[in-house]
């Protein structure tokens, strides 16, 4: 079946950080009710230079945000004015990921912040139309018993939690300790994804799958040095969740035109699109494939398949839409 254009069905990002996709604004006038002096422009503290040669210069522009994001008030504006962001963007379904115990500076629970984003997800969804899924993050720097409470919540908030991530830097920290929390989820029938490929080469893939489980991937700029890792991942589909501007600053790749999106998709992987963080990488889904258009001579071609293969992957996309492959209904946010 030829996939609809995204003129017809419109976008979808299933790999999107609610703390690093606050608006600068946000920030500033969170911060300015908090009583937090800023050092500078709430946008030069938050937005992350083109190349900044790593991972973990690049996690640092998110510090800030994460700083405001300790309130529910704060959680669920910020998530509102994600979807509101998506919209604006012709996202029709949008997938936003956080990890709850990190904001939990205030004494905010696991629940009480998953209770938060949700409300504003579903806030924004209502005043927009825009579906949304709602991914919960374990940290691979993090003890298996952190990661595994994570996951409990995820299951215990299965009408608004669309599925269960592993982020962080696999270079330092292997995800097999995580394995625990991902038996929780994958026990529940919770769908997982996990963050690999991207700061460490195809072996951090090949574990995400065989160890973790995962159905997709959370970047896999790497796996296309590894031949026999992408026949697997094509003969199962395993979505890869690519963020090009991203990956240029997190130094997954040193340039946009060295991505492997292009060659991927040519090859019949189940690439997608996403921002990653909208505001540490100051983009959209809109500059993400203008930026390949100019880069690969990309057509609408190109972005509708990405669009299908989303549509096809993602956790919370309703069943009900013909104009898509149908993807897992997991519940929606």
């Amino acid at each position: 079946m030829t996939p609809a254009s995204p003129r017809q069905g419109g976008r979808f990002e299933l790999h999107c950080h609610l703390d690093g996709s606050v608006r600068p604004a946000t920030v500033a006038d969170l911060a300015r009710v908090q009583g937090i002096t800023l050092t500078r422009p709430a946008h030069t503290l938050v937005t992350a230079p083109a190349r900044c040669g790593s991972l973990t210069r690049f996690l640092t522009f998110i510090d800030l945000p994460l700083r405001v994001l300790q309130t529910p008030d704060a959680l669920r504006r910020a998530a509102r004015e994600l979807v509101e962001d998506w919209h604006a963007d012709g996202v029709v379904y949008g997938e936003a990921r956080f990890a709850p115990q990190l904001h939990d500076r205030r004494g905010l629970t696991l629940d009480e912040a998953v209770e938060a984003v949700a409300g504003g997800l579903a806030a924004g969804a209502a005043a927009t139309g825009v579906r949304t899924g709602l991914v919960l993050c374990c940290l691979r720097h993090q003890t298996p018993d952190e990661s595994v409470a994570v996951a409990e919540t995820a299951v215990r908030h299965r009408d608004v939690v669309a599925g269960l991530d592993l982020a962080g830097d696999e270079r330092l920290f292997p995800g097999a300790p995580h394995l625990p929390a991902f038996a929780v989820a994958q026990a529940a029938g919770l769908p997982c994804t996990v963050h690999a490929g991207e700061a460490a080469g195809p072996e951090s893939v090949w574990e995400a799958i065989d160890v973790l489980g995962a159905r997709r991937i959370g970047h896999g700029v790497r796996s296309a040095s590894d031949r026999a890792l992408l026949d697997r991942l094509g003969r199962e589909r395993i979505a890869l969740e690519m963020c090009p501007t991203s990956n240029v600053q997190t130094a997954a790749v040193p340039r946009l035109a060295d991505h492997p999106a292009h060659a991927l998709l040519a090859a019949g992987l189940n690439v997608t699109i996403s921002t990653d963080t909208r505001t540490t990488s100051g983009t959209t889904l809109r500059r993400e494939f203008d930026a390949l258009r100019e880069t690969f001579g990309w057509t609408a071609d190109e972005e509708a398949a990405c669009q299908a293969h989303a549509a096809a992957a993602a956790f919370a996309w309703p069943a009900a839409r013909p104009d898509f492959p149908q993807g897992t209904s997991r519940g929606t946010a």
